[in-house]
Protein backbone atom coordinates (compact mmCIF):
# COMPACT_ATOMS: atom_id res chain seq x y z
CA UNK A 1 0.00 0.00 0.00
CA UNK A 2 2.83 2.45 1.23
CA UNK A 3 4.79 2.08 -2.21
CA UNK A 4 1.73 2.43 -4.07
CA UNK A 5 0.75 5.78 -2.73
CA UNK A 6 3.94 7.08 -2.69
CA UNK A 7 3.69 6.62 -6.87
CA UNK A 8 0.66 7.40 -6.93
CA UNK A 9 1.12 11.02 -5.37
CA UNK A 10 4.01 11.69 -6.96
CA UNK A 11 2.46 11.14 -9.90
CA UNK A 12 -0.15 13.92 -8.73
CA UNK A 13 2.33 16.39 -7.40
CA UNK A 14 0.97 15.68 -4.08
CA UNK A 15 3.17 16.29 -1.09
CA UNK A 16 3.16 13.28 1.52
CA UNK A 17 5.11 12.38 4.75
CA UNK A 18 5.35 8.88 5.62
CA UNK A 19 3.17 9.12 8.82
CA UNK A 20 0.57 9.91 5.98
CA UNK A 21 1.20 6.73 4.24
CA UNK A 22 1.04 4.79 7.65
CA UNK A 23 -2.29 6.18 8.22
CA UNK A 24 -3.45 4.90 4.45
CA UNK A 25 -1.92 1.64 5.60
CA UNK A 26 -4.22 1.76 9.11
CA UNK A 27 -7.37 3.34 7.00
CA UNK A 28 -7.27 0.29 4.35
CA UNK A 29 -6.75 -2.34 7.08
CA UNK A 30 -9.72 -0.71 8.83
CA UNK A 31 -11.47 -0.83 5.51
CA UNK A 32 -11.00 -4.36 4.91
CA UNK A 33 -12.16 -5.66 8.50
CA UNK A 34 -14.96 -3.44 8.65
CA UNK A 35 -16.27 -4.61 5.15
CA UNK A 36 -17.22 -7.94 5.95
CA UNK A 37 -19.46 -6.70 8.94
CA UNK A 38 -21.67 -4.20 6.59
CA UNK A 39 -21.18 -2.38 3.03
CA UNK A 40 -18.32 0.03 2.35
CA UNK A 41 -16.99 -0.65 -1.00
CA UNK A 42 -17.35 -3.00 -3.84
CA UNK A 43 -13.07 -2.09 -3.95
CA UNK A 44 -11.31 -4.19 -1.36
CA UNK A 45 -8.18 -5.62 -3.49
CA UNK A 46 -4.87 -3.51 -1.90
CA UNK A 47 -3.92 -1.66 -5.43
CA UNK A 48 -7.44 -1.21 -6.60
CA UNK A 49 -7.95 0.49 -3.03
CA UNK A 50 -4.61 2.39 -3.43
CA UNK A 51 -6.05 3.73 -6.92
CA UNK A 52 -9.78 3.79 -7.41
CA UNK A 53 -10.04 5.51 -3.60
CA UNK A 54 -7.08 6.77 -2.06
CA UNK A 55 -5.53 8.00 -5.09
CA UNK A 56 -8.17 9.38 -6.59
CA UNK A 57 -9.34 11.36 -4.08
CA UNK A 58 -6.23 12.96 -3.37
CA UNK A 59 -6.32 14.24 -7.15
CA UNK A 60 -8.52 16.74 -5.95
CA UNK A 61 -5.95 18.81 -4.23
CA UNK A 62 -4.06 19.18 -7.54
CA UNK A 63 -6.82 21.52 -8.64
CA UNK A 64 -8.39 22.36 -5.30
CA UNK A 65 -6.40 24.71 -2.84
CA UNK A 66 -8.12 23.22 0.34
CA UNK A 67 -8.29 25.59 2.85
CA UNK A 68 -10.64 26.21 6.31
CA UNK A 69 -13.55 24.70 6.63
CA UNK A 70 -14.70 21.90 4.31
CA UNK A 71 -17.88 19.62 4.54
CA UNK A 72 -17.40 16.08 2.37
CA UNK A 73 -21.32 15.63 1.63
CA UNK A 74 -22.54 11.42 1.41
CA UNK A 75 -19.03 10.80 3.02
CA UNK A 76 -19.53 6.55 2.82
CA UNK A 77 -16.32 5.26 3.87
CA UNK A 78 -14.77 8.54 3.92
CA UNK A 79 -14.22 9.20 0.28
CA UNK A 80 -13.16 12.16 -0.64
CA UNK A 81 -13.07 13.55 3.00
CA UNK A 82 -11.13 11.66 5.10
CA UNK A 83 -8.27 10.96 2.27
CA UNK A 84 -8.02 14.85 2.01
CA UNK A 85 -8.30 15.38 6.01
CA UNK A 86 -5.11 13.07 5.94
CA UNK A 87 -3.25 15.10 3.52
CA UNK A 88 -4.05 18.08 4.43
CA UNK A 89 -4.76 18.32 8.38
CA UNK A 90 -4.62 21.38 8.40
CA UNK A 91 -8.52 21.69 7.48
CA UNK A 92 -11.16 21.73 9.47
CA UNK A 93 -13.52 18.80 8.37
CA UNK A 94 -17.12 17.74 8.37
CA UNK A 95 -17.93 14.45 7.46
CA UNK A 96 -21.69 13.97 6.63
CA UNK A 97 -23.64 10.80 5.92
CA UNK A 98 -27.36 9.42 6.26
CA UNK A 99 -26.15 5.96 7.68
CA UNK A 100 -25.44 5.74 11.07
CA UNK A 101 -23.46 2.43 10.36
CA UNK A 102 -20.81 4.57 8.64
CA UNK A 103 -20.41 7.13 11.32
CA UNK A 104 -19.88 4.64 13.54
CA UNK A 105 -16.81 3.15 11.19
CA UNK A 106 -15.51 6.68 10.48
CA UNK A 107 -15.65 7.77 14.06
CA UNK A 108 -13.06 4.23 14.53
CA UNK A 109 -10.67 5.52 11.82
CA UNK A 110 -10.23 8.93 13.09
CA UNK A 111 -9.72 7.53 16.88
CA UNK A 112 -7.63 5.04 15.30
CA UNK A 113 -5.43 7.64 12.77
CA UNK A 114 -5.85 10.34 16.32
CA UNK A 115 -7.15 12.97 13.86
CA UNK A 116 -7.94 16.56 15.32
CA UNK A 117 -10.67 18.66 13.94
CA UNK A 118 -12.99 16.31 12.19
CA UNK A 119 -16.42 16.13 13.10
CA UNK A 120 -19.26 13.43 11.95
CA UNK A 121 -22.51 14.17 11.64
CA UNK A 122 -25.77 11.56 10.91
CA UNK A 123 -28.15 13.32 8.33
CA UNK A 124 -29.66 13.27 5.02
CA UNK A 125 -28.08 16.22 3.25
CA UNK A 126 -31.35 18.13 2.62
CA UNK A 127 -32.36 18.24 6.53
CA UNK A 128 -28.33 18.74 7.03
CA UNK A 129 -28.38 21.88 5.19
CA UNK A 130 -31.43 23.56 6.14
CA UNK A 131 -29.92 23.31 9.75
CA UNK A 132 -28.82 26.55 10.27
CA UNK A 133 -25.71 25.01 12.24
CA UNK A 134 -24.15 23.85 8.93
CA UNK A 135 -26.02 26.02 5.75
CA UNK A 136 -23.61 28.11 4.34
CA UNK A 137 -21.22 27.38 7.28
CA UNK A 138 -18.09 26.47 4.92
CA UNK A 139 -15.49 27.10 2.73
CA UNK A 140 -15.54 24.44 0.57
CA UNK A 141 -18.03 21.26 0.20
CA UNK A 142 -16.61 18.05 -1.43
CA UNK A 143 -18.49 15.00 -2.98
CA UNK A 144 -18.11 11.90 -5.18
CA UNK A 145 -21.48 10.94 -4.71
CA UNK A 146 -23.21 9.29 -7.41
CA UNK A 147 -26.46 11.42 -7.88
CA UNK A 148 -26.31 13.66 -10.92
CA UNK A 149 -24.77 17.30 -11.20
CA UNK A 150 -28.52 18.62 -10.70
CA UNK A 151 -29.60 16.74 -7.40
CA UNK A 152 -26.07 17.05 -6.03
CA UNK A 153 -25.47 21.07 -6.07
CA UNK A 154 -28.92 21.02 -4.58
CA UNK A 155 -27.49 18.51 -1.65
CA UNK A 156 -24.25 20.83 -1.44
CA UNK A 157 -24.46 24.18 -2.85
CA UNK A 158 -26.62 24.92 0.65
CA UNK A 159 -23.56 24.43 2.82
CA UNK A 160 -21.37 26.84 1.01
CA UNK A 161 -20.18 30.18 2.04
CA UNK A 162 -20.84 33.07 -0.02
CA UNK A 163 -17.23 33.35 -2.20
CA UNK A 164 -16.70 29.79 -1.27
CA UNK A 165 -16.85 26.37 -3.46
CA UNK A 166 -18.31 23.05 -4.35
CA UNK A 167 -16.01 20.56 -5.74
CA UNK A 168 -17.71 17.65 -7.38
CA UNK A 169 -15.63 14.55 -8.19
CA UNK A 170 -17.16 12.51 -11.13
CA UNK A 171 -16.73 10.16 -13.82
CA UNK A 172 -15.12 10.88 -17.48
CA UNK A 173 -18.30 11.59 -19.61
CA UNK A 174 -20.01 15.25 -17.79
CA UNK A 175 -20.79 17.43 -20.58
CA UNK A 176 -24.41 16.21 -21.46
CA UNK A 177 -25.01 16.28 -17.12
CA UNK A 178 -23.09 19.36 -16.66
CA UNK A 179 -25.24 21.42 -19.55
CA UNK A 180 -28.58 20.26 -18.21
CA UNK A 181 -27.29 21.13 -14.45
CA UNK A 182 -25.72 24.58 -15.88
CA UNK A 183 -29.66 26.41 -14.59
CA UNK A 184 -30.14 24.85 -11.77
CA UNK A 185 -26.68 26.06 -10.59
CA UNK A 186 -27.45 29.32 -11.18
CA UNK A 187 -30.78 28.89 -9.30
CA UNK A 188 -28.89 27.87 -6.43
CA UNK A 189 -25.98 30.01 -5.99
CA UNK A 190 -22.95 28.66 -8.33
CA UNK A 191 -21.41 29.30 -11.03
CA UNK A 192 -19.13 26.43 -12.79
CA UNK A 193 -15.83 28.21 -12.25
CA UNK A 194 -13.61 25.08 -14.19
CA UNK A 195 -13.40 21.37 -15.23
CA UNK A 196 -10.85 19.44 -14.96
CA UNK A 197 -9.96 15.91 -16.54
CA UNK A 198 -7.65 13.91 -14.48
CA UNK A 199 -5.75 10.83 -15.75
CA UNK A 200 -4.76 8.92 -12.76
CA UNK A 201 -1.34 7.56 -12.46
CA UNK A 202 -0.36 4.26 -13.55
CA UNK A 203 -4.01 3.56 -14.79
CA UNK A 204 -6.41 4.36 -17.87
CA UNK A 205 -9.44 5.65 -15.33
CA UNK A 206 -9.98 9.24 -16.22
CA UNK A 207 -11.80 11.14 -13.71
CA UNK A 208 -13.89 14.82 -13.96
CA UNK A 209 -13.20 17.77 -11.20
CA UNK A 210 -15.90 19.93 -11.78
CA UNK A 211 -15.32 23.35 -9.19
CA UNK A 212 -18.19 25.79 -9.13
CA UNK A 213 -18.19 29.07 -7.14
CA UNK A 214 -20.77 30.24 -4.35
CA UNK A 215 -21.17 33.75 -5.71
CA UNK A 216 -24.32 34.23 -3.79
CA UNK A 217 -26.34 33.21 -1.34
CA UNK A 218 -29.26 30.39 -1.87
CA UNK A 219 -33.00 30.53 -1.66
CA UNK A 220 -34.29 29.57 1.67
CA UNK A 221 -36.54 26.92 -0.04
CA UNK A 222 -33.62 24.85 -1.25
CA UNK A 223 -32.88 21.94 -0.62
CA UNK A 224 -36.70 20.82 -0.90
CA UNK A 225 -37.61 18.25 1.72
CA UNK A 226 -35.78 14.82 1.79
CA UNK A 227 -36.09 12.79 -1.67
CA UNK A 228 -37.18 15.17 -3.86
CA UNK A 229 -33.82 16.50 -4.75
CA UNK A 230 -33.16 13.40 -6.78
CA UNK A 231 -36.95 12.00 -7.91
CA UNK A 232 -37.40 15.92 -9.25
CA UNK A 233 -34.40 17.55 -10.02
CA UNK A 234 -34.03 20.96 -10.51
CA UNK A 235 -34.36 22.35 -14.47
Amino acid sequence: MVELLRKGFLGLGISYTEEMLNQFEVYYQLLVEWNEKMNLTAITEKQDVATKHFIDCAACLKYVDLTGTVIDVGTGAGFPGLVLKILKPEIKICLLDSLNKRIGFLDEVISRLGLKDVVTVHSRAEDGAQNKDYREKFDFCVSRAVANLSTLCEYCLPFVKAGGMFVSMKGPDVKEELDLARSAIGTLGGQVEKVEIENLPDSDINHTIIKIKKVRPTPTKYPRKAGKPSKEPLK
